[in-house]
């Protein structure tokens, strides 16, 4: 990659307890790259993005965001780091829009040079207007969604990692979703690290792809090299080979 990577991760050992879950994983994100982190369940894909957001224990090697080496000790949103969680983080007792109003530096607008204008945030996800005042625990799985991501694109990050895009999502609205990623990342030049179930999905808009097989790397290149591999994919899915 030519660009500074937004995130490198350098022999990064990471777990629960002082027990490693993952074990030397080497990774990058490039400014408005999507790459997407693949794996069973118990492979290490949550714990990886909870390690990089200073969430769970770093036991061993290095985060770096935009160039800043990471310790614990560092605020990442400071550093340009979104995350949106498993289980989406959104605030359910709060309106939609004041939802994204909490994802802006001193709750602005977005007005303020560095963030992201609702305007664009309802262009990327317009059937969000229709319900900003609604409160997020009142919104459907799918409009939770695109609350979160809409929230944590606000601040306009750095780095954006987002956990299960999925869950509990219909596939065709993932179809749907996926794209819209791919667009935020290129039209902001905020890098993905995204982890998602739907292999074939993912695969097809992200441009590299690391695949994790009892929290280590099993294979870290192009998505389409990774898609063409059936196999490969098989056995880290099924334990296979």
């Amino acid at each position: 990659m030519s660009a500074e990577p937004v995130l490198r991760l350098t022999g990064l050992v990471a777990g629960y307890g002082g027990v490693p879950v993952v074990h030397g994983i080497d990774l990058e994100v490039a400014p408005g790259e999507v790459v997407t982190l693949l794996g069973s369940n118990g492979a290490g894909k949550t714990t990886t993005l909870l390690a990089v957001s200073g969430l769970v224990d770093r036991l061993a090697g290095t985060v770096e965001v935009a160039g800043v080496h990471v310790s614990g000790g560092w605020r990442m949103a400071r550093l340009g780091v979104a995350h949106v969680p498993e289980d989406r983080g959104l605030f359910y007792d709060l309106t939609a829009a004041e939802n994204l109003r909490l994802g802006r530096p001193g709750g602005r607008r977005g007005k303020r040079a560095g963030t992201v204008p609702d305007e664009q945030l309802l262009a990327w996800f317009p059937a969000l207007e229709r319900v900003l005042d609604r409160k997020a625990g009142l919104l459907s799985g799918g409009e939770q969604q695109m609350l979160a991501l809409a929230r944590a694109m606000a601040g306009r990050p750095k780095l954006l990692l987002v956990d299960e895009l999925s869950l509990g999502l219909a596939p065709l609205l993932v179809e749907g979703l996926l794209p819209v990623v791919r667009s935020i990342a290129e039209e902001t030049g905020t890098g993905v690290l995204l982890v998602e179930q739907h292999v074939a999905l993912v695969l097809a808009v992200a441009d590299r792809a690391y695949l994790l097989r009892e929290g280590r790397v099993a294979f870290a290149g192009r998505a389409s090299e990774l898609a063409a591999q059936r196999s490969l994919l098989e056995a880290g899915y099924l334990g296979e080979g």
